[in-house]
């Protein structure tokens, strides 16, 4: 049955300087990973943070770790997931970027957070509009679905998720505010609930405005298709690698019959419906 290797990393913001990365990409290497995921506000700073950039720099720090992970991709044969900050006419377009030895993808994130201490909706200019299917890819047997990390809460992403058989979600994250727990809850009780991995990368760091502390926690971690936490990181920079098993999925999914039932009663609504007349 077909495995994969995943890998996570637990970084605080990169800034200009990504050399750790290729630290880290080699001991995942070295243990076959196929796929890494990186955290929200790596590769770019933290959205509040932009107040005090130039939008050249801005643009500068997104050209120059894109072209870093387009040949660490190549070198190592490994696929990335990042998020990253892309810069448009019309303003900032908050984007998450797959990165593979053979071609890059992205993915522009549909709902955004609209609260008055982080009103990410109103500063970046991704537009409102009709939700789209998540970006999908296939990899050694599984399909793999990207969501960030708001877009967690909202039933629309987990039934194209079911929809498609999904066998992995990668979220990455910047969750702060002491939020652990509720993390934790609704990734497992999500991965439980559509019978699949979810591979979640936190990031670290701080940052400080007049009136608010954000405190970003780590807690990176795999949860399996049972809801079990298979691994976890804590607050330290750190990396995540392991290995899914596609059997675990499909007995999860035999077990429960989730899909089974639903499917059940679609078939059943259909039989009802009016015959059309040739």
């Amino acid at each position: 049955m077909a495995q994969l290797v995943v890998a996570a990393l637990q970084l605080p913001t990169l800034g200009m300087n990504a050399t750790r990365l290729e630290f880290y990409l080699k001991q995942a290497k070295q243990r076959n990973a196929d796929v890494m995921l990186l955290g929200e506000y790596v590769l770019n700073h933290f959205f509040k943070e932009f107040a005090t950039m130039s939008v050249n720099m801005v643009k500068e720090q997104t050209r120059k770790h894109t072209e870093l992970l387009k040949h660490l991709a190549e070198k190592y044969d490994i696929i990335f997931v990042a998020p990253i900050i892309v810069t448009k006419k019309d303003g900032y377009h908050k984007t998450i970027v797959k990165i593979s030895p053979k071609n890059t993808r992205y993915y522009e994130q549909q709902i955004m957070l609209p609260y008055a201490h982080w009103n990410e909706k109103k500063f970046f200019a991704n537009p409102v509009k009709p939700l789209k299917d998540p970006m999908t890819f296939n990899i050694k047997g599984f399909k793999v679905m990207v969501m960030a990390g708001f877009e967690l809460h909202f039933d629309h992403f987990w039934q194209r998720a079911t929809e498609k058989k999904v066998d992995l979600v990668l979220l990455p994250t910047a969750s702060t505010f002491g939020s652990h727990n509720r993390w934790r809850e609704i990734i497992k009780t999500k991965a439980f609930l559509h019978g699949c991995y979810i591979l979640r990368a936190n990031r670290l760091g701080e940052y400080s405005d007049s009136e608010v502390k954000w405190k970003f926690y780590g807690d990176t971690m795999l949860v399996s298709p049972e809801g079990e936490v298979d691994m976890m990181l804590e607050d330290k920079e750190s990396m995540l690698v392991e290995v899914i098993d596609k059997k675990e999925v499909l007995e999860h999914r035999k077990a429960w019959g989730f899909e089974r039932e639903l499917k059940q009663r679609e078939e059943l609504d259909d039989s009802l419906l009016p015959k059309r007349k040739l």
